[in-house]
């Protein structure tokens, strides 16, 4: 019983580490496409939390690490835009040429968005990519993307409502802990709606 917590213990303690490095860590280099994934938008607007990961985006792509920005998400009953519409939309107001954006307008999860990419890339023999999400989801979208045939790293976003505050910070490594054990375990999304962490 003892070295069965003990295991548990090793097992939470280890992937929460594991969160919280991949948070911590940027790896631009350069990839055929940057995999914004999306988060809440308000008539076309983005959200705060889908701004910050855009501007991320928009600087890997202005770097030259990226040929193409693919922006991911579906949208909720009774609006007119799909986040990855509002993403590109934002995209092409700051300046990324129309034809350089793809997006991915399905998946209300990380595992059906990374799913769709996947499938978007093996059509356009794309091989490579940078996600762009919030630190703390960084490490399980990363997963999903690699467990799906892309090579891939995380690049993700520095500024937002999701980093501001310590609180909000372990608020999220421990939820990205529990939800990657859960992918691990079951290969099945573990998404809570409403925290826009798609």
């Amino acid at each position: 019983m003892a070295g069965a917590l003990l295991v548990t213990i090793l097992v939470v303690g280890g992937t929460a580490i594991r969160v919280w490095q991949v948070a911590r860590a940027d790896d631009r280099q350069p990839v055929d496409i940057a995999v914004v994934l999306g988060a809440a938008q308000y008539h076309g607007k983005p959200s705060d939390i889908l701004e910050a990961r855009l501007e991320q985006a928009l600087g890997l792509y202005e770097d030259g690490l990226a040929d193409h920005i693919v922006t991911v998400g579906g949208r909720k009953a009774g609006d007119a835009y799909t986040e990855a519409q509002a993403g590109k939309k934002w995209l092409v107001d700051n300046g990324v040429p129309r034809d350089k954006i793809v997006e991915v307008d399905v998946g209300t999860d990380t595992l059906g968005s990374m799913q769709a990419v996947s499938d978007l890339a093996e059509q356009r023999r794309w091989d490579s990519a940078l996600i762009v999400s919030d630190p703390w989801h960084s490490l399980r979208a990363r997963t999903m993307a690699n467990d799906m045939g892309l090579e891939a790293w995380a690049s993700p976003a520095r500024s937002g409502p999701v980093v501001q505050t310590r609180e909000i910070q372990m608020k999220y490594i421990v939820r990205e802990t529990g939800a990657l054990l859960y992918y691990r375990l079951t290969h099945a999304p573990a998404e809570l709606n409403g925290d826009g962490l798609g």
